[in-house]
């Protein structure tokens, strides 16, 4: 049986780790006036979750700490217990001027509105 409980044990870290690298899922969602990123982090909590906008970089970092001594099932758990994604944002931030206007973590998703800033101007055809 310890074995088994080896083998079992070794398959639940190997999807662990790549759900860590897959994960999270992200969408973005893009108007005139902001960017709209949304987060699938479930299972984590909130002082967990470490966030950072550098240019248009966004770093998300969450870790959660199991305690695997207490634990006597057979069953693995294959959510991730670390994310450290970097993801660049289809906007164009300098750096120095990153502004998030809200970041709400509710229910496993956190939800980053971030401004657009247009630099651009409009020319008019005659």
């Amino acid at each position: 049986m310890g074995l088994m409980k080896e083998m079992i044990k070794e398959i639940g870290n190997k999807s662990r780790e790549f759900y860590e690298f897959v994960l999270p899922a992200i969408d973005m969602h893009l108007d005139d006036k902001h960017l709209t990123v949304i987060i699938d982090i479930p299972g984590f909590e909130k002082k967990d979750i470490e966030l950072n906008l550098r240019g248009d970089i966004l770093s998300i970092k969450a870790k959660k700490i199991i305690d695997e001594a207490n634990s006597k099932t057979l069953i693995s758990n294959q959510r991730p217990n670390m994310i450290n994604k970097k993801i660049r944002l289809p906007i164009e931030i300098k750096e120095g001027e990153e502004k998030i206007e809200s970041a709400k973590y509710e229910n496993g998703v956190l939800v980053l509105i971030i401004p657009v800033i247009k630099k651009s101007k409009n020319i008019k055809i005659e």
